[in-house]
């Protein structure tokens, strides 16, 4: 079994509701294909490095998969076909990190606060 990092950008203007229905929809597609989910992680509305089919920012989705090739193929091959999503990737990995909250640590770091000390000669 091979381990994948599986990541979706959806359009700005997707509601949370249709959200939730691409998730459960590419979970079932894994799941079908004999494949495991091991963890899945919303990161939210994010601002895209460029402007992709006149958006601006993305929803962005990401899983980790267990499984075989196959299952990477029936996902992109769904993928190339649906409208609501702009992007997606997919990565082989050979260890999944669980701890990391890739996302959830940019608000961390915004609420310190920094003073700076000038040296005065």
């Amino acid at each position: 079994m091979n381990l994948y990092e599986h990541t979706i950008v959806a359009r700005q203007d997707t509601s949370p509701a249709q959200v939730k229905q691409l998730t459960e929809k590419y979970s079932k597609i894994v799941e079908k294909n004999e494949g495991e989910i091991i963890q899945t992680e919303d990161w939210g509305l994010l601002n895209l490095a460029y402007i992709i089919k006149k958006n601006k920012k993305g929803i962005y989705m990401h899983f980790k998969i267990k499984g075989s090739g196959k299952i990477i193929d029936e996902l992109e091959k769904n993928e190339a076909i649906d409208k609501n999503l702009l992007r997606y990737m997919t990565v082989k990995v050979k260890k999944f990190n669980l701890e990391a909250k890739y996302f959830s640590q940019k608000d961390e770091y915004e609420k310190k606060e920094y003073k700076r000390e000038y040296k005065r000669d």
